[in-house]
């Protein structure tokens, strides 16, 4: 039966589902986008006003809500037959599926004229760009082919570029720099998280990168993606955005991470915890490189 099908047996409190609804948006995904999206504005040469800010930053969670919540609606049923994701509120049954469907549909056509008002049309554009690559195209793509990694890698990427161009009100070097750093970094990342994972993506029939090519081919390709990061992570010097303070860290860690990623080649690889330590690591690897990205910016 499908999951969609399913109601709640019981009426749940106001909180639950409130907590639910947030459920929804997933919060800790979205956190990180209203924090690379705050980073682009941040380094972006430039001024923006308090209240164009805030009303960016809302306006950006909104979208990033929605199409989370999209995501959720559309695989709700692959959701079921994950052991990580079958007690999300659809799958669960403790909210209706329309809910998420509605929500989506409805919260972009208020959220995008709103972030066009306050961050400018080519920022409302990226962000619907966003939403349609990650809801229309990257989300069903996960079940039909591996190179579902790369096409979801650009959503992932444009929320700095958004938070730059917010400021700037154009594209240039600069702000495609931090969309390439966050390009390259989203490849290992999700390659690791694609092993740590694998029985529970084929149980759902996710065409992820370990499940159709193995382990040890995604180890390879982990080693081989992390090489990418030492010269996107210099980009910022090399365009003048940020001082050798930060690109000395950026170099450190981008190294360390790399020796780690080529570690996994050999016997260290083929320990069940190696993979989510890379995943750990790639996390680790980002919060340094963005607060030493703000503590280093040019003025």
């Amino acid at each position: 039966m499908s999951t969609a099908a399913v109601t709640p047996a019981v009426r749940a409190s106001p909180l639950a589902t409130l907590r639910d609804l947030l459920q929804l948006a997933k919060p800790r995904l979205s956190g990180l986008v209203l924090l690379t999206t705050t980073g682009g504005m941040a380094l972006a040469p430039g001024r923006i006003g308090p209240a164009r800010a805030i009303l960016t930053v809302f306006s950006t969670a909104a979208i990033v809500g929605a199409a989370n919540a999209l995501n959720c609606y559309v695989e709700r049923d692959t959701d079921a037959l994950m052991r990580r994701t079958r007690d999300r509120p659809l799958p669960a049954g403790r909210l209706d599926p329309l809910v998420a469907l509605g929500g989506g549909l409805l919260v972009p056509v208020f959220a995008l004229p709103l972030l066009a008002l306050s961050a400018g049309r080519l920022t409302a554009a990226l962000a619907l760009v966003a939403l349609v690559s990650y809801v229309a195209v990257y989300t069903p793509m996960k079940r039909r082919s591996t190179l579902a990694l790369v096409v979801g890698a650009v959503p992932g990427a444009i929320p700095p570029l958004m938070g730059w161009t917010a400021v700037t009100g154009g594209l240039d070097a600069g702000g495609l720099a931090l969309f390439g750093l966050l390009f390259a970094w989203q490849l290992p990342h999700f390659l690791a998280i694609s092993v740590y994972l694998k029985e529970d993506y084929a149980r759902g029939g996710m065409r992820v990168f370990a499940v159709v090519h193995g382990e040890a081919a995604t180890r390879r390709w982990i080693a081989l993606t992390s090489l990418a990061l030492p010269p996107a992570a210099l980009l910022p010097v090399w365009l003048g955005l940020a001082g050798w303070g930060y690109g000395a860290t950026a170099l450190a860690a981008s190294t360390a991470f790399c020796l780690f990623a080529l570690a996994g080649l050999g016997p260290r690889g083929e320990s069940p915890r190696y993979a989510r330590q890379v995943f750990l690591a790639t996390l680790v690897y980002l919060v340094v490189l963005m607060v030493a990205l703000f503590a280093g910016a040019h003025p």
